[in-house]
């Protein structure tokens, strides 16, 4: 799910980032229960009794500290929104804003440059004020939840290249939306926005073979069963590959993934190590049929069109708050129109409360897409037990059983419950079809 969970805010000022959301791995589930729970079967299968079986078999203490990484997720959401809202108005209240670009001025005249210049200034600024919070998101805590495998080390060396590849894309981005903003005069929020989504999408194309790369190592996956397997699946739905990749994720994370992406000759698939270690053969089916849900079902075009009505809106929102903002604040900032790069705090904080506002609809968006592709893998692997022990082992970092309006507002995959269930009324619904005595999602 590399390039799923898309994903929201690709760029620091207008351009949506790419959220690669991988799904998660714990130790094996306890085995007894969990067959216990597959071997329901027979004319009389109960679909929520073998749903709730699945669930009981995690132990109370695993499951509270499941929930409490998840729960404690949402409070960060709130952290990182007011942290960047405060910076913004740091920037823009003590016209630290304005000082860097009239710097950035006196270094070069011209406002390619100049914007390039400022834009570096603000990332390296935020960059150093958001450490700390990002130290304890992406280390500390992870560590604490045995969700992580870097020391501190090699974790910094990849904060530095995510460092490096934000400032290279972002001053893309910032340089071209503002010459978009210079040049096109009052109705640059429409091309901003149709620049955004083009950038997005040059990004899913380049990021699995040329971002993806500068984290983890690749190479052509060399378990000949499992690499059959995989590739009779993607036969069997028509996805163009001849080979399967692995990535060397153990190194940072307990995390398992898996991605199925490209067009015109350049599908691939990819699966971590942690998922071939951490998986039985059948877990992996289930797994790599949702991955090919995505690409047959054309969920990456459908999130481009999604997108594009998104960022439509959103820069009319942003061409809004900035001209309403400027004409109260932007002589005490000393930011003197929307094209003035000093104005960028502004536009960050904008569409900053935009999106976050917006969290609820992007969350339903991906979570419909992630289930669909849930239905499309049960049916193309024909493993519904291995479904539900996957989805258990994604308990180990996500609620399994929340709350309907919690899942709404806070979840962007289904949760753990509603996927089991899809998997349970699959078997029940095939219990008729299949010889006697067979059970589904038995090799």
């Amino acid at each position: 799910m590399l390039l799923r969970k898309l994903a929201v805010s690709l760029f620091v000022l207008s351009v949506a980032s790419l959220l690669w959301a991988d799904p998660q791995a714990s130790p094996a589930t306890s085995a007894p229960a969990a067959n216990a729970a597959a071997d329901q079967s027979g004319p009389a299968f109960d679909v929520k009794a073998a749903v709730d079986a699945y669930l009981a078999t995690i132990p109370p203490d695993k499951k509270a500290r499941s929930d409490a990484y998840f729960e404690g997720g949402y409070w960060l959401q709130l952290w990182d929104f007011v942290l960047g809202a405060i910076i913004a108005i740091f920037l823009l209240q003590t016209r630290l804003s304005a000082r860097m670009r009239d710097w950035a001025g006196r270094v070069s005249s011209w406002r390619g440059v100049r914007d390039l210049i400022y834009f570096l200034q603000f990332l390296l600024f935020t960059s150093i004020v958001e450490f700390p919070m990002a130290v304890y998101e992406g280390y500390i805590r992870e560590h604490k939840y045995g969700l992580a495998t870097q020391t501190f080390g090699p974790w910094m060396r990849d904060q530095l290249v995510g460092l490096a590849v934000g400032a290279v894309l972002g001053s893309v981005a910032v340089v071209g939306l503002y010459a978009i903003v210079r040049r096109i005069g009052n109705s640059w929020w429409v091309w901003g926005a149709v620049a955004s989504v083009f950038f997005t999408g040059i990004i899913f194309l380049i990021g699995p073979v040329y971002i993806a790369p500068l984290f983890n190592t690749y190479k052509k996956l060399e378990n000949a069963k499992i690499k059959e397997s995989i590739l009779s699946l993607a036969r069997a739905n028509g996805i163009p590959v001849n080979e399967v990749y692995e990535e060397d994720a153990s190194r940072q994370s307990t995390r398992i993934s898996a991605h199925v992406d490209g067009f015109l000759g350049t599908e691939r698939i990819v699966l971590n190590d942690n998922l071939l270690n951490r998986c039985t053969p059948e877990e992996i089916q289930s797994v790599m049929g949702h991955e090919m849900g995505h690409y047959v079902l054309h969920h990456v075009y459908k999130d481009v069109m999604f997108y594009a009505i998104v960022f439509v809106v959103g820069f009319a929102f942003l061409s809004w708050g900035m001209n309403w903002s400027l004409a109260r604040w932007g002589e005490r900032w000393g930011v003197r129109e929307i094209g003035d790069v000093a104005a960028l705090p502004l536009a960050t904080l904008i569409f900053a409360i935009y999106f976050f506002v917006l969290t609820p609809v992007t969350n339903t968006w991906i979570r419909t897409q992630e289930y669909e592709a849930d239905i499309f893998g049960i049916n193309a692997a024909r493993q519904p037990d291995g479904e539900a022990l996957v989805d258990l082992k994604l308990g180990d970092y996500r609620k399994l059983d929340p709350s309907p309006l919690e899942e709404m507002i806070f979840f962007d995959h289904p949760s753990g419950r509603t996927r089991i269930t899809a998997a349970m009324r699959w078997k029940a619904e095939n219990m008729a079809v299949l010889p006697p005595g067979t059970k589904p999602g038995k090799p």
